[in-house]
């Protein structure tokens, strides 16, 4: 650490990768100047602002909330989605985690599902598609209805709460071995399928969702547990058994 201003440097070994590319490689940067307290997202931007100087293509990187609350800062920091603290996005994590000095490697989630766009950035839309294919509710239109009309249990409402925190960053499928989407679907199978409002479609839902997964090139769940542990938003695995179940349900129904 800089004796005169406190300020720390790093080097990045960032993934470079052209738009529309098929291969591309890590190149590595140093950073000088950076406040402990910067976010990660800040550190880049700093980064940016050097290679623009030097007439260098800025690193892609995705960001939008910058609060921790979309979910689309996401990318592997030595090697672990969002980086080392539990619980964290890539947005939320700051320098002062990284000690004076070190080399930080930084790379986009890699699965066949999420192909990357440039650089950093990746194209998610395979979960919207899964999201799509049964994440909604039919109601009929018209005037709000009563708060009281449709009574939900208090531990079947703060189950739902709990799955419907997910944030679909991806993380979960970064951290799979297998690139499973397990975790995103059967949190998302799963809140609906604990409210009233999520009954009618129950059945259609859980079997349109986990076909769309699998048809989207995502891998195999095999109960390893790094989905949960990547999770920024702590989703527990428990969904990945309650959506198994419901499936099963759906299909005897179905059949």
């Amino acid at each position: 650490m800089s004796a005169e201003n406190g300020t720390r440097s790093y080097k990045l070994e960032v993934w470079r990768q052209a738009r529309g590319a098929s291969s591309g490689r890590m190149v590595v940067y140093q950073v000088n100047g950076i406040d402990q307290n910067m976010s990660f997202l800040e550190m880049f931007d700093q980064l940016n602002e050097d290679l623009l100087r030097r007439g260098e293509d800025p690193v892609a990187i995705d960001s939008d909330c910058r609060e921790g609350i979309c979910g689309t800062c996401g990318v592997c920091i030595d090697g672990r989605p969002h980086g080392p603290l539990p619980n964290v996005t890539t947005c939320s994590l700051r320098m002062r985690e990284f000690p004076d000095g070190s080399t930080i490697v930084v790379e986009p989630f890699r699965a066949d599902a999420f192909p990357v766009v440039k650089d950093l950035v990746i194209d998610r839309s395979a979960f919207d598609r899964v999201v799509t294919k049964g994440g909604f509710i039919s109601v009929n239109a018209g005037q709000a209805p009563e708060a009281n009309g449709l009574p939900v249990p208090k531990d079947a409402a703060e189950a739902a709460m709990d799955s419907a925190a997910c944030i679909g960053c991806g993380a979960c499928v970064a951290a799979c071995p297998n690139a499973s989407a397990a975790l995103f679907t059967s949190a998302r199978i799963r809140y609906l399928s604990l409210l009233p409002q999520g009954q009618p479609e129950r059945t259609s839902r859980v079997l349109g969702m986990v076909d769309q997964m699998d048809a989207e090139g995502f891998g195999d769940c095999s109960n390893h547990g790094e989905c949960e542990a990547a999770c920024p938003k702590g989703i527990s695995i428990e969904n990945i058994a309650k959506m198994r179940r419901e499936y099963l349900r759906a299909s005897l129904r179905a059949g």
